[in-house]
């Protein structure tokens, strides 16, 4: 089999390269390491899980899931953050809705005993069906974070609050499903805030949405269509929503059923439920 660099490069030509590149300006440096004007190209962790997680499979050996925890550290030790402190507080001034939203400051923590009686169907039962049988806890990240600022308690609340969308929008947890609700969540926030905060509350979606994007097209291709499928119908339903799901006070809608609360903030397009399981699997070696 031919290297790389034996084959023929009749499909990108020298006019390409010139054309693509003809502008470029080579620019000098004293450093002895690999340096940018992006701090998050000049982070060498960042720089390396960046690569392996576009461009491998998801194979047996590492979960879909893994290094989620690294990147994440990693992009909140690059922000500044108290430039994120001022957004809030500037958001704070523009929208009215969220300031309330920020000043309650409810947790949507809930143990099995805070859901426990409720009527089947209802959101209450929907999570102590979710707590007790699922395998999966609703604390799951930022786990010990102690609420101090705005910020501190939009990222618990954004931890808490994750599952509960699966249950309310249809998007239940396989793999094209969360690529929609992360589309969902990019397009409702970009809607509501101010284009500044919202980059800042997106950036790990972006992640997200890059790492599955590329690697799905490299080797799942039959799954493809789903996931396009995906990010088309949570846009939509993103664009719809009344407000960021976030932002819905969960405690005050436990005995409510799943429709009411789809219809209460507009909700649309819900797919019938297990329509896209089989991505999970199809999307993994």
């Amino acid at each position: 089999m031919a290297t790389l660099a034996e084959k023929p490069a009749d499909k990108v030509s020298a006019a390409d390269f010139a054309y693509f590149n003809g502008e470029n300006v080579k620019i000098e440096t004293a450093s002895s390491v690999l340096v940018s004007s992006s701090p998050y190209l000049n982070h060498p962790m960042l720089r390396q899980l960046v690569a392996q997680e576009v461009l491998r499979r998801n194979g047996k050996d590492l979960q879909s899931t893994a290094y989620i925890p690294e990147v994440a550290q990693i992009i909140h030790q690059i922000e500044d953050t108290p430039a994120v402190d001022a957004l809030f507080a500037r958001e704070r001034t523009l929208n009215p809705d969220f300031a309330a939203w920020l000043d309650r400051r409810h947790l949507s923590n809930f143990t099995v005993d805070d859901v426990t009686g409720f009527a089947p169907g209802t959101l209450g039962a929907t999570i102590h069906d979710f707590l007790t049988g699922s395998g999966y806890q609703i604390d799951y990240f930022f786990q010990g974070l102690v609420v101090k600022t705005d910020y501190d308690y939009y990222k618990k609340e954004r931890v808490f609050t994750h599952d509960i969308e699966h249950m309310v929008t249809g998007l239940e947890t396989d793999f094209a499903s969360e690529t929609g609700l992360i589309w969902a969540n990019m397009e409702s926030y970009y809607k509501t805030f101010s284009t500044e905060l919202a980059a800042e509350l997106t950036r790990f979606y972006s992640w997200l949405a890059t790492k599955s994007n590329f690697k799905t097209n490299l080797y799942y291709p039959k799954v493809m269509p789903a996931y396009l499928e995906s990010i088309r119908l949570g846009i939509e339903m993103g664009r719809a929503w009344k407000k960021p799901l976030l932002m819905v006070p969960w405690r005050d809608h436990l005995d409510w059923t799943i429709p009411q609360i789809r219809e209460e903030y507009n909700i649309i397009g819900a797919p019938p439920s297990g329509h896209w399981a089989w991505t999970t699997a199809a999307s993994r070696d």
